[in-house]
């Protein structure tokens, strides 16, 4: 199925009206509004279960925004380089804007997701990356070599659980933006360039 340009996903789902939200999302998609200058797509399909819009904003905004030692660019660039690796096109495109946006770098946006490998990255990120796209790609073949070359670069132990949590987030939603054709909001294709 091709969506048309404003349609969230394959499914027809019972979206709600803003005004049918509880406050607090009602309140919560106005800052999607006013940040953003749009309410991401994720977000509206998730309002149709508000307890999965809850347990999913919640775990979303405390793992890209709450206490880590990782930066918010850093966090970013592995939600892109797991959802290329899962060929998530709306996670690229939604999280290739933030990489661009965080980075102030285009172009650096553009090489995750299109093969990271190929990207002018710090010792330090590039073995985030590679450990985000191993555990996505074949999490069997994570061992104890993995995390050490983390420490290496100079990630504390509770750096790669974040990369983890992070990295296996991402795979979640990645999944289910896939299995559902979710579309990226088209803004985000013009931002940070």
């Amino acid at each position: 199925m091709n969506p048309q340009p404003n349609h969230l996903t394959a499914l027809d789902l019972p979206i709600p009206a803003r005004e049918q939200l509880p406050e607090s999302y009602q309140k919560y998609f106005a800052i999607c509004d006013e940040k953003l200058g749009m309410v991401p797509n994720v977000l509206l399909a998730y309002s149709q279960n508000a307890a999965q819009l809850d347990v999913f904003s919640r775990f979303y905004n405390e793992l890209m925004f709450g206490d880590s030692g990782l930066s918010t660019l850093e966090r970013e660039m592995i939600a892109v380089a797991v959802s290329a690796a899962n060929r998530c096109y709306y996670c690229q495109v939604a999280h290739g804007a933030a990489v661009r946006e965080y980075s102030g770098d285009p172009l650096l946006g553009e090489l995750i997701v299109m093969n990271y490998r190929v990207a002018d990255l710090s010792a330090r990120h590039r073995a985030m990356l590679d450990f985000a796209v191993k555990l996505t790609e074949t999490p069997d073949r994570i061992v104890e070599a993995d995390r050490q070359a983390l420490r290496d670069a100079g990630f504390s132990d509770g750096d790669i659980w974040d990369i983890a949590n992070i990295a296996g987030f991402y795979n979640l939603t990645n999944r289910v933006a896939s299995a559902v054709d979710m579309q990226p909001n088209r803004e985000y294709h013009a931002l940070h360039r």
